[in-house]
């Protein structure tokens, strides 16, 4: 039975023997701890084909800076990390990031021993995701002004959705309105007199809405910050 047996026990040296099985398979001569890598391994003559592997328990940021000085040296880097159930080698953003990059990634099951490339070190352009672009587009452009500072989380985010909902809330103030009636400030009025997402309009008959007790707090500090809605 090895002498690496629980988790707590486990050391970067664990990988090692793994990773090196693993890059012998490939037709690397393999070996440890060369001018700082963890591990380096040639394969050919003149040039060599150089490949870098570096061991971490863990993906960390510090792996990833590894990973980019060992770039200007090598042909091929891989980054290895000990296999998880829910960490963040199990993170596909991981993946997306170490194919951005151009480096392959392996976990390895330490009390197996197996390796398992999740990404392999190759030059990689994403796929385009068209409608998150379309998103961040259309947002942008219907955003009126720059009212939420880059970085903010501990207030809610205003979206050019709430911004519409609050100038529909302003002109509601105390009256009942429809929908039509608010066209001229949003042309999706109806849809956000119906969905009532942040809970700031009630349904009085069909076709009619009137402001709740929040929905007059939120129109009235609106007004109070943009003039434009008093």
């Amino acid at each position: 039975m090895s002498a690496v047996t629980e988790p707590g026990d486990w050391r970067e040296t664990a990988l090692y023997a793994p990773v090196k099985t693993f890059l012998e398979a490939q037709g690397f001569v393999v070996k440890g701890e060369i001018c700082g890598c963890d591990v380096v391994g040639l394969r050919g003559d003149e040039p060599p084909v150089l490949v870098v592997a570096e061991l971490k328990l863990s993906f960390t940021l510090e792996l990833v800076l590894q990973a980019v000085d060992r770039m200007r040296g090598a042909d091929i880097v891989y980054l290895a990390v000990a296999a998880s159930r829910r960490g963040r080698d199990q993170d596909q953003r991981v993946t997306r990031l170490c194919r951005l990059l151009g480096v392959g990634l392996l976990t390895v099951d330490l009390r197996l021993g197996a390796v398992a490339v999740r990404c392999e070190p190759m030059p990689y352009r994403p796929r385009a995701n068209l409608p998150l672009r379309r998103r961040l587009v259309r947002e942008h452009r219907l955003r009126k002004g720059d009212p939420s500072a880059g970085g903010s989380s501990r207030q809610p985010i205003m979206t050019a959705y709430r911004q519409r909902a609050l100038a529909c809330a302003a002109v509601v103030r105390d009256t009942i309105v429809r929908p039509r009636d608010l066209r001229h400030v949003a042309e999706d009025a109806g849809v956000i007199l119906s969905r009532n997402v942040y809970g700031w309009f009630e349904r009085v008959r069909p076709g009619h809405y009137r402001l709740t007790e929040s929905g007059r707090t939120a129109a009235a500090a609106a007004r109070a910050v943009d003039p434009e809605l008093a």
